[in-house]
């Protein structure tokens, strides 16, 4: 799950991270009364920081360096409200709703570090370069000897010699050293103990004054873990995320929105990619990917097609499903009542393989619905491209 820039900082500073001083705001006037407060304490100059679950937003416009408090509200102005494009949020943008007002910082440098999950190794790995306020993979891509990378056995954790490394190789010295070496620390305590699958700053910075300060975070969440964390599960924007997939979670259904015209509807998540694979290598292009679980009934099954049927780029639907835990008969019975109980306007091709796979398709057979049946997956991906160059 992602969450926003400033309650990615509301976790990081539980956890005794040093960052950026801000306060949110949703209105014009909010942000306005943000600068007030913070002026109040002595601060002089100010960014304005549109909040999205994307990178990149200062490319787009959407962060404001505002060097006196007059120029708050016009910045918001022009913030709130504006649909922001970025590199990661593709050329449909993202529309802003949100602003963080925080105090502007003397950077006297810039760097990035970075917490997560090495799948190959089993641990966890930190990433440090002094190559701070540009995105790690173009730093991979160019100058990929500035990277430093300290693994973390989770059983043991992080020792104060991987804490030093760290620090030491990104050239902090003296308080600055000091400060840098609690904040690697902290940062780490707070990936753990929030369940992240990702924490990031970039950048992270040295101010003129010796601070080491988070200017910018990123972290998101394991969700299956959320069940642990209901503090931070209320933390979800769902304005945020792409409504099918809001739809989707609320049924328990792992789907995930792509660009084509072929509606998938899978059991298990390596049948799905291998599904799509073949989708693309018979001349379609997925739609989705949409697992529905080894448990899948009737309702789920006809809250899937209703989900996948909403996206107007949808030709054609492909159900592929085997049966092991779920029985084939089941989700044969699910296709009919989802079929018979909503207005199917695109071709159906549904694949059953394994428990009760002959009952299933006897079931499809005497529905009397238009449904093309297929038994083999590249039959299957067959009919799916005949169908979308019928």
């Amino acid at each position: 799950m992602k969450v926003h820039e400033y309650q990615a900082k509301e976790i990081l500073a539980q956890h005794g991270v040093a960052v950026q001083r801000g306060i949110v705001a949703d209105t014009v006037e909010e942000a306005v009364q943000a600068a007030e407060t913070m002026a109040a304490d002595g601060v002089t100059q100010f960014v304005v920081k549109a909040q999205i679950h994307a990178g990149g937003r200062g490319k787009g416009g959407g962060v404001k360096f505002t060097p006196s408090i007059d120029g708050v509200r016009p910045n918001a102005e022009e913030i709130l409200g504006m649909t922001l494009v970025t590199p990661q949020t593709g050329p449909e943008g993202q529309l802003v709703q949100k602003v963080l007002v925080t105090a502007a910082e003397d950077i006297a440098h810039e760097y990035y570090v970075g917490v997560t999950l090495d799948r190959a190794k089993g641990m966890d790995v930190i990433m440090a370069s002094t190559e701070g306020g540009v995105e790690i993979e173009e730093v991979a891509a160019a100058t990929p000897e500035k990277i430093v990378k300290v693994h973390v056995d989770p059983s043991i954790g992080l020792r104060p010699y991987q804490v030093n490394e760290i620090a030491s190789a990104l050239g902090f010295e003296g308080q600055a050293l000091k400060e840098a070496k609690k904040f690697i620390a902290a940062l780490y305590r707070a990936y753990r103990q929030s369940d992240a699958t990702t924490a990031e700053i970039n950048p992270l910075v040295r101010t003129e004054d010796g601070r080491v300060v988070a200017l910018d975070a990123k972290i998101e969440l394991d969700e299956n873990a959320l069940f642990r964390h209901p503090d931070l599960a209320e933390m979800r924007d769902v304005a945020e995320e792409e409504p099918l997939e809001v739809e989707a979670s609320k049924h328990n259904l792992n789907y995930i929105k792509l660009d084509g015209n072929v509606g998938c509807m899978v059991n298990g998540a390596g049948l799905a990619m291998g599904t799509m694979d073949l989708i693309k290598l018979a001349g379609g292009e997925p739609a989705n990917f949409l697992d529905v679980g080894g448990t899948a009934s009737p309702q789920t099954v006809e809250a899937g097609f209703r989900i996948i049927q909403s996206d107007p780029n949808v030709k054609a639907i492909l159900v592929n499903i085997f049966g092991g835990i779920v029985r084939c008969d089941r989700v044969a019975k699910g296709v009919v009542e989802a079929a018979s109980n909503m207005d199917l306007t695109v071709p159906l091709i549904v694949r059953l393989q394994g428990t009760n796979a002959e009952e299933g398709m006897q079931i499809l057979k005497e529905s009397g619905l238009p449904i093309e049946s297929a038994i083999r997956l590249q039959e299957a991906a067959d009919k799916v491209t005949a169908a979308l160059n019928a």
